[in-house]
């Protein structure tokens, strides 16, 4: 027999909530394959099992939390799960009412795993509260990401064989049925209607991670004092640079080069300038950071995550874009360790990713300021040349709002920092910083 414990999932991480047994007692698991799905106030993640064998017994149950270190299940060889489960699930001793509805009191106590062996018992165990979703097999399961995924890519996800565990359909899986079927995606382009969600009228509990965000998102706006600056910047330059560089960036560094790289980049050189935004309020003093640590939203199907490029600074941009690329999708994909989400000085979001032209981020403690960039946009702005003449031109234009607690700083503090940034973006001189 071996244990399956709750490893340590970062330095200031103490505790868990199983969020979803990917097998069941009596099953087979191989080493290394993913056991259980764990939550924390950080991170989601998956946990494999340390040894191969059958799955005998789970001792934290889904939406239980346990401390690191403690047993979550035991892998043992044979097919012991039946004597393992049934003295549980007979329990007529903790209903001795007749009608052979012992067992199905006793699901409960049993949690998922056993009303979700299989023989379903689908009359009985429909009938009860939630027991529908518990008795779900993984091959019905399909994330939120992936319903999304097949609605964009017009995949039925009724004809999509699943590879993952258990039969799950995974991202790869749609992603290859839509390569596979016939280009019929631009016939409903010319009449756009929005996919339905299949969580219109559902109810569904928040996870650990959204009562988290909530609770933090409250917290902030309770305890600081929020408001927002927007400033208009002309980004032409720069985008004339990217489509300059883009064939040998792309070659180099194996990523695109967006305007992100840019805006954090100018966000954190203006930041050693202006410490007031690069700073945090403990008690009556004021903490100015000596690093610009830039934490950037990611979304995901869990919620909003905000991993940290440390340093940015001292990056240049090729930097800079490889280390977005590379924690936001590993971010998406429950790949990103808790200690990676820790240590922000100042945030940046871009809300302009779905089309916004800007709005008002709220500022997570205890950092004191977040930068908000909306959708780079083509429309007439007047333009003056060398000699003063004024004419009307073409340009690609974005907003940035920042967003900032005025306990420390002041509405002066925060134009000054965003026509620093401004005036960067709009010169555009990144050639010796594009690390080509």
């Amino acid at each position: 027999m071996s244990e399956v414990l709750l490893p340590a999932l970062g330095e200031s991480v103490t505790e868990g909530t199983v969020t979803r047994w990917l097998k069941k007692v009596g099953e087979s698991v191989a080493v290394d394959e993913p056991l259980v799905e764990v939550s924390t106030d950080k991170v989601d993640t998956e946990i494999p099992s340390p040894v191969a064998g059958v799955l005998q017994q789970i001792l934290v149950q889904e939406d239980e939390t346990a401390a690191v270190g403690a047993v979550l299940a035991i892998v043992g060889d044979g097919a012991a799960a039946a004597p393992v489960e049934a003295p549980v699930a007979a329990a007529p001793v903790e209903a001795p009412a007749p009608v052979v509805a012992a067992p199905v009191i006793a699901a409960p106590v049993v949690a998922a795993p056993v009303v979700a062996a299989p023989v379903v018992s689908a009359p009985v165990v429909a009938a009860p509260v939630v027991a529908a979703p518990a008795v779900t097999s993984d091959a019905g399961y399909v994330t939120p990401l992936v319903r999304k995924l097949a609605n964009e890519t017009g995949v039925d996800l009724g004809t999509v064989a699943g590879t993952g565990v258990g039969g799950r359909i995974r991202k790869e899986d749609v992603l290859n049925a839509g390569s596979a079927a016939p280009a019929s995606a631009s016939v409903p382009a010319a009449a756009f209607v929005a996919a339905t969600s299949p969580l219109r009228g559902t109810t569904e509990p928040m996870s650990r991670l959204r009562k988290v965000l909530a609770e933090r998102a409250v917290a902030s706006m309770v305890s600081t004092a929020q408001l927002t600056t927007v400033v208009e910047v002309d980004v032409t330059r720069i985008a004339q640079l990217r489509a300059k560089v883009q064939p040998a960036f792309v070659a180099k560094n194996g990523v695109k080069l967006n305007f992100m790289p840019f805006f954090a980049l100018a966000a954190a050189e203006a930041l050693k300038a202006h410490p007031k935004l690069n700073a945090s309020i403990e008690g009556d003093s004021v903490v100015y950071h000596g690093t610009e640590n830039i934490s950037f939203a990611v979304d995901t199907e869990r919620g909003l995550l905000t991993p940290v490029i440390r340093d940015a600074s001292t990056l240049n941009i090729s930097e800079i874009a490889k280390t977005i690329a590379d924690k936001a999708d590993r971010t998406r994909n429950n790949k990103l360790t808790p200690d990676e989400l820790q240590g922000g000085t100042f945030t940046l979001t871009n809300t302009g990713s779905r089309g916004a032209l800007f709005d008002t981020p709220v500022v997570f403690l205890p950092q004191v300021a977040i930068l908000g960039t909306g959708v780079v946009t083509k429309r007439p702005a007047v333009v003056t040349d060398a000699e003063g003449n004024e004419s009307i031109a073409i340009r690609s234009m974005v907003f940035l709002a920042l967003s900032y607690d005025h306990r420390l700083v002041d509405g002066a503090d925060a134009s000054r920092f965003l026509v620093d940034v401004k005036t960067r973006l709009e010169q555009a001189n990144f050639d010796a910083n594009l690390g080509l």
